[in-house]
């Protein structure tokens, strides 16, 4: 049952990829976006969390449940600023990568030393951004979102962690994901309240220079919000269920396919043309990474 978990989790946080590279196309407001998509996750996991009569066991369980939010806060934030900015197959690889930070965090805290196989796909996966880097004339002064793929990364990674460690406390799923979504609701409500002035102005300025533009209002943005955080708490869920039951490397590299839901995405929709570099240092990356989730 895992593997259908762990496939359906791939399905719907390749759904939400596609929704956020749509939707940061648009002029929206960013932040008022992301409050609805965290808010109806929020809301669905407190329904089923007083209907499941699921509760909080201790400060540790609190604890993780805002950690992760936080985490995600930043995580979703950057992903979609990311595709906003940079090329879609390029965000979505860069931040297919947790597993790399997963590694390196684990022997920092937890002094796990490298197998082989990591230090395997340590090396596919550099060699892979390498040529991707080289092909985009990526540097630090021509970045082209990079940055905002590879904070993702770390967060998508750090959440990880704090997700299997709310199994391995045997915490209430809808409990955890109740706190996760309250609190990056909470996030996202201020910054959006905290920039609503200068983001309108922003975005008025935009749609007069530039008329077939058109702004999206504050009601349709954060409705918007609503539909693509089905896909969100569609995912956190099955993934959890999927930790709880299965192996974490297994799982990880099941759910890693999101990856290849968005480039397929990239290539025949956006129509996003790929050169031999490109195209070789995607599969060296995609090839990397699955190394490295299934050695762990």
């Amino acid at each position: 049952m895992w593997i259908v978990y762990a496939l359906l989790a791939a399905v719907f946080f390749g759904a939400r990829g596609i929704m956020y590279q749509w939707t940061s196309q648009k002029n929206i407001n960013r932040n008022l976006m992301l409050f609805g998509v965290f808010f109806v996750g929020f809301i669905i996991s407190g329904f089923a969390m007083m209907l499941l009569d699921q509760q909080w066991y201790g400060w540790q369980d609190i604890l993780v449940g805002l950690t992760l939010g936080l985490g995600s806060f930043v995580a979703n934030a950057a992903l979609h600023k990311g595709f906003s900015v940079g090329k879609a197959s390029l965000i979505s690889i860069l931040s297919g990568l947790p597993p790399l930070f997963v590694v390196l965090l684990a022997f920092l805290f937890w002094q796990e030393t490298l197998t082989t196989q990591q230090l395997i796909g340590f090396i596919v996966i550099f060699a892979g951004l390498y040529t991707i880097r080289y092909s985009n004339d990526i540097s630090f002064s021509n970045l082209q979102g990079a940055q905002w793929g590879l904070l993702a990364a770390l967060c998508f990674a750090f959440n990880d962690i704090l997700g299997k460690q709310s199994t391995r406390l045997e915490a209430d799923m809808f409990g955890t994901l109740t706190l996760m979504f309250g609190f990056g609701s909470l996030l996202f409500a201020g910054s959006w309240l905290k920039t609503r002035k200068k983001m309108t102005d922003k975005i008025n300025a935009l749609s007069s220079h530039h008329s077939e533009v058109k702004t999206w209002s504050d009601k349709k943005t954060f409705c918007c919000g609503l539909v693509v955080g089905l896909t969100n708490v569609a995912g956190m869920m099955a993934i959890l269920s999927a930790f709880a039951i299965g192996t974490t490397g297994l799982v990880s590299a099941i759910s890693a396919m999101n990856i290849l839901i968005i480039l397929l995405y990239s290539r025949i929709f956006l129509k996003e043309s790929f050169s031999r570099q490109e195209i070789l240092g995607l599969t060296a990356a995609l090839v990397g990474i699955l190394i490295l989730r299934l050695s762990q």
